[in-house]
C-alpha cells in the first residue's frame, strides 16, 4: 500500500526524502491524505478529511493546528521538541548581548548620521548614550526550562551569568540535563524581581496566555530587558509598552512584530527568526517525518501532543492500533470483542495520556473487517485501523 501525505509549506527536503519510496504518495495539498506535515500554516478543519490518521509539524509549537479536534477524531498531532532548540537558544543569547551593548539604537544612530566633515567627531561624541554593560556576572531569569530553556541556562553560565530558572512542570530529563548552578526561583515574580534579563520558553496555551502582564511587569527589577522567543501572545503587548514608559522594563525584544509594537525605540521585534536556520528546519523535518513513517507503519507514536508515547517491536503481521477515550474497561471490551470473534491476542500495551488512551494489538490471525467495525461501535473508541508490515511481512 502507499500512504497519502499532504505537504503544506515548504518542508525541509533532507526530510521529504526519507519518504521517498512506493510505500508514499507525497504532495502539495493531496486530496484525501492518510497524513498532513507542515509548518506554519494554519490547518483548518476543513482541510483536514476523515482519511487524515495524523499531522505532523515541522517544529515545536502546534498551535496553528485544532489539536483539541483531532484528539476527539483520535488523530494524533506530531511536533520535532528540540530539534530546533540550538538554532533558537543562539538567537536568544545573540539578543541578550545586543541588548547588554545597546548595538540595535548604536547602529540606527550610525546609520542616520550625515557624511559631513565633522563625521568622526558625531560618532565619538554620539558613542556615549550607548554605552552598556557587561553581561558576566549579570543575572539571567529563565521561565520555562525545558530544551531551549536549559540550552540558554547553560550557554548563559557558561559566559559567567547567574541563571535564575522558574518551571514548575519540568520533566526529570531535563531537570538532570540542567547545570547545577541553576538557581531555582520560587515563582515567576520572584524571576522578574532577580533577573537583569528575563527570557521566556514556554508553550503558548490557556495557562501561559498573558502570562507576563501588568501586575507582574510592575514588580519586575527596574531596567530589566525582556526576552521573548517563544510565542507572542505569552506577554501582553499593552503591559509591555506601559512598563517600558514608566522605565520598568529598559528593552523587549521578541520574535513577533506586531503593529503595536513597531517603531518603538525599545523595542526589537525580529520577523520570525528563531528556527529559521538550515540546520533547525532540516532537524525537524527529518525528525517529524521519522515519526509520521513510524506512526502510519508501525503504530508507534513518539512525540505526540495529544497522545502517549507507545512502542512494542512487532511480533505479527496482525497489528491493530486504536484510539479510545481514558475510561474504565475499555482494554476489556476490546479484549472481549477480539475473543469473540476467535482472535488471539499475541502481544498488547496500552498506555494513556490525559483523557486519550492508546492502544496497539498483535494478533495471531488477521481481524475481519466486520470485527474491527465491532471495536470502532464500542463507546469510547475514536479511531481503529489495521497495520500490515510495510513489507508485508512480520518484522
Amino acid at each position: 500500500m502507499a500512504y497519502r501525505v499532504a505537504v503544506y509549506n515548504a518542508i525541509s527536503a533532507s526530510g521529504l526524502a526519507r519518504m521517498a519510496s512506493p510505500h508514499y504518495a507525497v504532495g502539495k495539498a493531496l486530496a484525501e491524505p492518510d497524513a498532513i506535515l507542515l509548518r506554519s500554516h494554519a490547518l483548518q478543519l476543513s482541510e483536514i478529511p476523515a482519511t487524515v490518521k495524523a499531522i505532523a509539524r515541522a517544529g515545536a509549537g502546534v498551535n496553528n493546528i485544532p489539536v483539541d479536534e483531532m484528539s476527539h477524531r483520535g488523530v494524533p498531532v506530531f511536533n520535532a521538541p528540540g530539534a530546533n532548540a540550538n538554532a533558537v537558544k543562539e538567537l536568544v543569547i545573540a539578543a541578550i548581548l545586543l541588548a547588554a551593548r545597546n548595538v540595535v539604537p548604536a547602529l540606527g544612530y550610525v546609520q542616520a548620521l550625515a557624511d559631513t566633515p565633522d563625521f568622526e567627531k558625531r560618532v565619538e561624541d554620539g558613542k556615549k548614550q550607548f554605552a552598556g554593560v557587561e553581561i558576566r556576572g549579570r543575572t539571567l531569569g529563565i521561565i520555562g526550562l525545558g530544551a531551549i530553556g536549559g540550552l540558554v541556562a547553560d550557554t548563559a553560565i557558561r559566559l559567567g551569568m547567574k541563571v535564575l530558572g522558574f518551571d514548575p512542570e519540568i520533566t526529570v530529563d531535563n531537570a538532570w540535563r540542567l547545570p547545577a548552578s541553576v538557581k531555582r526561583a520560587g515563582s515567576i515574580e520572584d524571576v522578574l524581581k532577580g533577573s537583569d534579563f528575563v527570557t521566556l520558553h514556554l508553550p503558548l496555551n490557556g495557562h501561559t496566555r498573558h502570562l507576563i502582564g501588568r501586575e507582574r511587569l510592575a514588580v519586575a527589577r527596574k531596567g530589566l530587558v525582556l526576552l521573548n522567543f517563544a510565542r507572542d501572545a505569552i506577554v501582553e503587548e499593552a503591559a509591555v509598552l506601559g512598563a517600558l514608559a514608566d522605565k520598568r522594563v529598559g528593552a523587549y525584544f521578541c520574535d513577533f512584530p506586531s503593529p503595536t509594537l513597531r517603531g518603538h525605540a525599545n523595542v526589537v521585534a525580529l520577523p520570525h527568526l528563531g528556527a529559521s536556520t538550515e540546520e533547525a528546519e532540516e532537524n525537524c523535518a527529518v525528525m517529524v517525518v521519522d515519526q509520521l513513517k513510524a506512526f502510519l507503519e508501525e503504530g508507534t507514536v513518539a512525540n505526540a501532543v495529544n497522545f502517549p508515547s507507545v512502542e512494542m517491536a512487532r511480533e505479527s503481521p496482525h497489528r491493530i492500533a486504536i484510539s479510545n477515550a481514558n475510561v474504565p474497561n475499555m482494554v476489556g471490551q476490546i479484549s472481549t470483542t477480539m475473543a469473540q470473534a476467535g482472535l488471539n491476542i499475541h502481544n498488547m500495551v496500552n498506555k494513556s495520556k490525559g483523557e486519550m488512551a492508546y492502544t496497539l494489538v498483535d494478533l495471531d490471525s488477521a481481524a475481519a473487517p466486520e470485527v474491527l467495525a465491532r471495536i470502532a461501535n464500542i463507546p469510547g473508541v475514536l479511531s481503529v485501523r489495521a497495520i500490515p508490515p510495510i513489507s508485508g511481512a512480520a518484522k
